[in-house]
């Protein structure tokens, strides 16, 4: 699945410019139009990385950051602050709340597609464009492989998706529903019960020799992938 980001912009003109762009470069896109639909959109939807305006109605840039930031579902996702504001202190202010970037109105697609994808970077160390490293895990994303401590696993289309979203979040716990929007598609109606029986599969083929289980199952909460070092 191609990574999603979560625009929260109010200006009319400027939400179909960033999704146009964005879409354009291969990234899903939601909107939010205020803070209050940021917060719960940010939660539901778990995106890869959130664009957010300074001004916005009901709940400020500013005090959207610091929720989400408090929020251990969202506390790691990286966040790019858009803003008119570009004083010297206005900049600070944003950083400190916990964004990751700042881009100050009026900007470039260009600039903007260039910091999404160095913030991205930044904030998934262990991917690099055709590999995921998570432990002793090993995904190489070209070649469609999987190993784990230098054993190759074979695994199946679903789940390989599945495993690739694990890593790319490794130690986040994500409920049935979050696990098939973002592994199946939003527009896919399939039972959650689903998402448990390509666990098992995904359990079966990662710990094949016995190896310590690394899909950590929380009660009425969802599933993790846990990671032992290599």
């Amino acid at each position: 699945m191609q990574p999603l980001i979560l625009i929260v912009e109010d200006e009319p003109d400027l939400v179909p410019l960033l999704t146009y762009n964005l879409e354009r470069e291969g990234f899903r896109t939601i909107v939010a139009r205020d803070g209050e639909e940021a917060l719960l959109t940010a939660k539901e939807q778990l995106p890869n990385l959130i664009l957010l305006d300074w001004m916005l109605p009901l709940v400020s840039g500013l005090e959207v950051c610091r929720q989400l930031r408090r929020n251990p579902g969202t506390r790691e996702t990286p966040i790019i602050m858009l803003t008119a504001k570009g004083e010297e202190d206005d900049r600070v202010r944003g950083l400190n709340s916990g964004a990751d970037d700042y881009i100050t109105k009026p900007f470039s697609p260009a600039e903007l597609l260039a910091r999404v994808r160095a913030v991205m970077r930044r904030a998934t160390p262990g991917v690099s464009e055709e590999t995921l490293r998570c432990g002793e895990l090993v995904m190489d994303l070209a070649a469609h492989r999987v190993k784990r401590s230098g054993r190759e696993i074979h695994l199946g289309p679903t789940e390989f998706r599945l495993l690739r979203h694990f890593m790319q979040h490794p130690g986040r716990v994500f409920s049935r529903e979050q696990l098939l929007d973002m592994v199946w598609g939003r527009d896919v109606y399939i039972e959650p019960r689903t998402v448990d029986v390509h666990i098992r599969r995904l359990r079966k083929a990662i710990n094949e020799n016995d190896d310590q289980d690394l899909i950590r199952t929380v009660r009425s909460a969802g599933y993790a992938l846990e990671t032992v070092p290599a």
